[in-house]
């Protein structure tokens, strides 16, 4: 701020350089008063604001150019017209601005220019300047034709539905909106017990809306996303931003945010007869069962599954007050990535899809469950790849036999295992140590140069050619929600993963096979459950949702885990 006050002509160096080139200019007389505009407030009067920037422009008092007759300089920032100043404002940062303009007065005027603060809006939030996603956002097509054809439409039911967005102007909606509820603008995980979830948190138009991201309808896994509001946040009038839920069937309804903490805020319902039905629980379980299953309860034959879902509606309805949001990040890329890391939705048999997160440490990826169940919360490491240890599957006819590819696992298992005790002994990498007696074991044809490319290097990843896909089947006895499943796979990876009894009882994990088919699909096989998981690539561009380092990114995974241990 104190190069700015000296290029304008105010602060501890007043004018210095605007005076010398007023002395310069009227011959070296220096007769006049050495006045500052903003110092002749008591004597000039209004003339004080407006006057100032016509002072230092007016060629008598600055001069239009030197002895020779060359035109000079601009030597402050006022000298220069109005509209590049508007353009200079608009580039900078909107949370600035208020206070360049405590600067001067003609900052102060030229920074009321509802041209700078949309071009902020648009640049910093991406806000559109059209209502063309209303209609979802619990606007209807009928209220925006009324408000375009008869402007003066002035009942309440009206103006609080739709406010007057023609006469806002974009710096309340900066200042009141945007910049205010910043900080909850991103990727989400809400509390709700061993479930979880997915909130994405986007500007959208002039609203601030909380979507929820729920995976496709069991056992379509190529299916995209679903979603629905669960609340919004805009400006019903001038400097007030409004909270409404959207939980419910009612529409729109009162509602609050809290920001508990960096990182974590919460949101309340005030209204939650908006939520319920006229047919009672009943009604409402049969509502919510055809949104999160797609189907009936008659539907679903088997027993265990139709106990799950009843225990899952009993649990979440619990929640339609209050929740609590914890921001998550997606993973951070990095160039020997075996495929690009992200959010998968994937089989869980009678759990139906869930979420996960795949991400890659050095020689191994791991998958987090975003979404998760009684038996494995959300938040908890589902997966775990060995990426230094690729498998080389069998022929078609061998595959299916599954006693032949437990063989093959349990023995890169035995490998793993005495890999990870000379580690901890502090023997180099395939030495035995002395004395012991162990035998050596001989490298595993399993993890020659087949169909798993060897995962050398640091990143861990396959740094070889990529080989051509090989056909690929499940073993006979093994379980699939989704039977279409790829039939060829690129690679095939040692992993194990993460089974325990309901109430996250008893964890433990069990050996399996990751096999990576394409860059948007990957399975794994259960060894020890007999059942196949496939995942599928969310494919959403998430904004606000990168992690601003690896360390915040581990830092995040760390926290979530406990969360749920």
């Amino acid at each position: 701020m104190a190069v700015c006050a000296r290029l304008c002509g105010v602060g501890p160096a007043r004018g210095c350089r605007r005076r010398g080139a007023q002395r310069k200019g009227a011959g070296g007389d220096s007769s006049g008063p050495d006045t500052d505009p903003e110092e002749g407030e008591g004597g000039g009067g209004e003339g004080s604001g407006s006057e100032a920037g016509a002072e230092r422009v007016s060629p008598g008092a600055g001069g239009s150019g030197d002895g020779n007759g060359r035109p000079r300089a601009p030597l402050s920032l006022l000298e220069l017209p109005p509209e590049l100043l508007v353009q200079i404002f608009g580039s900078l940062p909107g949370a600035d601005l208020p206070s360049l303009a405590l600067v001067c007065t003609a900052f102060r005027r030229i920074l009321r220019t509802d041209t700078i603060w949309r071009r902020r809006c648009r640049e910093e939030y991406g806000v559109c300047e059209n209502l063309r996603k209303l209609e979802i956002t619990g606007v209807s097509c009928r209220d925006v034709y009324a408000k375009r054809i008869n402007p003066r439409v002035k009942s309440g039911r009206f103006m609080k539905i739709l406010p007057d967005y023609e006469h806002m102007e974009y710096r309340d909606v900066y200042t009141c909106l945007l910049h205010r509820y910043r900080h909850i603008l991103g990727l989400w995980q809400p509390d709700i017990g061993p479930y979880g979830g997915l909130l994405n948190v986007v500007v959208d138009g002039f609203f601030i809306i909380g979507w929820m991201y729920l995976p496709p309808h069991d056992p379509h896994v190529d299916d995209p996303m679903r979603f629905k509001p669960l609340f919004r946040i805009h400006l019903m009038e001038r400097k007030s931003a409004t909270v409404e839920c959207m939980y419910g069937h009612k529409g729109p309804h009162n509602g609050h945010i809290q920001i508990v903490k960096k990182d974590e805020f919460s949101t309340k319902c005030n209204q939650t007869d908006y939520h319920r039905m006229a047919g009672g629980r009943q009604e409402e379980f049969r509502t919510w069962l055809r949104e999160e299953w797609g189907r009936t309860l008659e539907d679903i034959f088997h027993e265990h599954m139709q106990e799950l879902i009843l225990m899952k509606f009993i649990y979440t309805s619990q929640y339609d007050n209050c929740l609590t949001y914890r921001r998550i990040y997606l993973p951070p890329c990095g160039p020997d990535d075996l495929i690009k890391p992200g959010l998968f939705k994937g089989t869980y048999g009678s759990h139906g899809l869930e979420i996960v997160m795949l991400s890659f440490h050095g020689k191994k990826a791991k998958g987090t469950k975003i979404t998760g169940d009684p038996n494995i919360p959300a938040g908890q490491q589902t997966v775990e790849i060995e990426l230094a240890h690729p498998i080389r599957l069998p022929d078609i006819e061998s595959l299916s036999n599954l006693s032949e590819l437990s063989r093959i696992v349990l023995e890169v298992q035995e490998r793993v295992r005495r890999e990870q005790q000379w580690q901890e002994e502090g023997t180099p990498e395939g030495k035995e140590p002395e004395g012991e007696g162990h035998p050596q074991l001989a490298p595993s044809p399993t993890e020659d140069d087949g169909a798993g490319a060897s995962a050398s290097g640091e990143g861990g990843a396959a740094q070889d050619p990529p080989q051509p896909p090989q056909p690929f089947v499940l073993p006979g006895g093994i379980a699939s929600r989704k039977e279409d499943y790829p039939r060829t796979c690129r690679a095939c990876f040692y992993g194990t993963g993460l089974i325990a009894g309901h109430g996250f009882t008893s964890p433990e994990k069990t050996p399996g096979v990751f096999v990576l088919f394409d860059d948007d699909r990957f399975g794994f096989i259960w060894l020890e459950l007999q059942s196949f998981s496939l995942y599928s690539r969310i494919k959403v561009a998430f904004q606000n949702a990168g992690a601003p380092s690896r360390e915040a990114f581990d830092e995040m995974l760390k926290n979530i885990q406990l969360l749920t241990s």
